[in-house]
């Protein structure tokens, strides 16, 4: 287990198995020394996380998809760490783009996306910072409330 893995774990986190695709994609492609995601939902093991993973998000229920954000980091990194072994090659998060299934008054998904940019802190310290972008959007695949995609960079290009 690397470091990165032993962080999450320290966090009360799991890392996943990598989740299933639900589609004609692959989890994540690589090109030199990035990676980058397809969309993750905050899926545990093929199914929504209860509450939060499903429906549109709003200011009640703006606590359960900050966590949700969380799940769907965690799918991603496992997407990541499909290409590269581990996640200790991971020099630098490039981007995240969070895209939040929102009731049209919500205006907050820059505090969704907050749960999983402080995860990204919590456990890459400096190498956490990234840029990011929050989208709110009327629908998601499988009725998620929220997908979430990842750039990273590793320390050496992966073959």
């Amino acid at each position: 287990m690397g470091l990165i893995e032993e962080k999450i774990i320290k966090a009360g986190l799991i890392l996943p198995p990598l989740p299933a695709v639900a589609g004609l994609y692959s989890p994540a492609m690589r090109t030199g020394n990035l990676v980058f995601t397809s969309g993750q939902l905050p899926f545990i093991n093929g199914k929504p996380i209860e509450p939060g993973g499903t429906g549109k998000v709003n200011d009640a229920n703006l606590d359960a998809a900050v966590y949700a954000s969380r799940i769907a980091l965690l799918n991603g990194l496992a997407a990541i760490k499909s290409m590269t072994g581990t996640l200790s090659s991971i020099e630098r998060i490039i981007k995240l783009t969070l895209f939040v299934a929102s009731d049209s008054c919500f205006s907050s998904q820059h505090l969704v996306a907050n749960g999983a940019s402080s995860l990204l802190h919590e456990i890459f310290g400096e190498q956490g910072a990234h840029a990011r972008s929050a989208v709110g959007v009327a629908e998601l695949p499988l009725n998620a409330s929220l997908e979430l995609e990842l750039i990273v960079q590793c320390k050496f290009p992966i073959l």
